[in-house]
């Protein structure tokens, strides 16, 4: 158990990512917060944008709220919109204050105007004031938006993605922690492309500025073997021999969202595109990634194959390849 930045969270370093209650039913939901239980796992993290995960889990912990602190997190930028939002999750989780709410996947050029009078952080002030919700969270796929959230030091915590292939938070992670910023992190398993769970959590873990991390758990053995991790976090050479084939294998077809490749002159989201791939192939969430592919103002088939993404990659990858790979999957 740690304290999670300078709130008064103490939270078990292995927190409980909700995207993945998707995929299963109520009483299977049920099973695994029952679990949580007996694991001491005490931080839950799902979002308005996860379908049905904020009701299921609070329907799951009704009559168990003490045992947990509730982050979730709106994709709304607007006052009113956030507003609306936190009163549906509260209603959701059946609870009368959440611990964390974030602003969930907040973009560079969004983070310049979400501080004003009309916008979202407005309506997370407020409510914090009215005792809705305690301590505010910021969500984010941009270091250059995390970057400048911790300068600004608006917000509790961070919430970004970091595991053995996508390391490049490290040193924003270690300004933050010194600020007393708490640091959750996501996506530990490379949005399903690391296969060796206990792995990829123990080196997550092994950095002790990293206060919290959320795998997505869709069932009671999942819970167990990733909980198992805490017994010890050293890393050993056979580890570190392990972690280097991953990167070596992983390397050449991984998108870390550095977004280096930026800007595409047809105006290409291409790390967004490779996220929803991800998304769709990974986790198995083919729905949700269609509906949000279709949500995007330039899809990956515009691709006009220039190549000047390629260029700018700093891990060589084959991005125009990639593109046709999503296209094929998600148009």
């Amino acid at each position: 158990m740690r304290l999670l930045g300078k709130t008064n969270m103490k939270v078990n370093r292995v927190g409980f990512g909700g995207i993945p209650i998707q995929r299963i039913t109520q009483e299977e939901t049920n099973k695994v917060i029952n679990e949580l239980v007996d694991n001491n796992i005490n931080f839950i993290d799902t979002a308005r944008a996860y379908t049905i995960s904020e009701e299921y889990i609070g329907n799951a912990i009704d009559g168990k709220r003490e045992k947990f602190f509730i982050a979730t997190k709106s994709m709304s930028r607007d006052y009113e919109s956030m507003k609306r939002d936190i009163e549906i999750s509260l209603k959701n989780l059946k609870t009368d204050c959440i611990d964390l709410y974030q602003i969930h996947n907040l973009k560079p050029e969004e983070y310049k105007t979400i501080f004003d009078k009309n916008k979202a952080y407005k309506a997370l002030l407020e409510a914090r004031e009215e005792g809705k919700i305690k301590y505010i969270g910021i969500t984010s796929h941009s270091l250059e938006t995390i970057e400048q959230s911790i300068e600004d030091e608006k917000f509790s915590t961070i919430q970004f993605p970091y595991n053995i292939i996508e390391d490049q938070a490290d040193e924003v992670f270690k300004k933050a922690n010194k600020k007393g910023i708490g640091i959750i992190v996501m996506k530990p398993l490379a949005g399903g492309a690391i296969d060796d769970a206990k792995l990829a959590i123990k080196y997550i873990l092994s950095k002790d500025y990293i206060d919290v991390v959320i795998p997505g758990m869709e069932n009671i053995e999942q819970v167990r073997e990733n909980v198992s991790v805490l017994r010890d976090t050293n890393i050993t050479e056979d580890d570190e021999s392990k972690i280097q084939e991953i990167r070596t294998i992983m390397g050449k077809r991984f998108c870390r969202r550095c977004e280096y490749c930026l800007p595409c002159p047809l105006k290409i989201n291409i790390p967004q595109n490779f996220l929803l791939e991800g998304y769709y192939t990974r986790y198995n969430l083919k729905d949700w990634a269609k509906e949000r592919y279709k949500l995007l103002e330039v899809k990956a088939s515009a691709c006009v194959e220039c190549g000047l993404c390629e260029t700018k990659c700093p891990y060589e990858l084959p991005i125009r390849e990639m593109l046709k790979e999503v296209s094929s999957k998600l148009d």
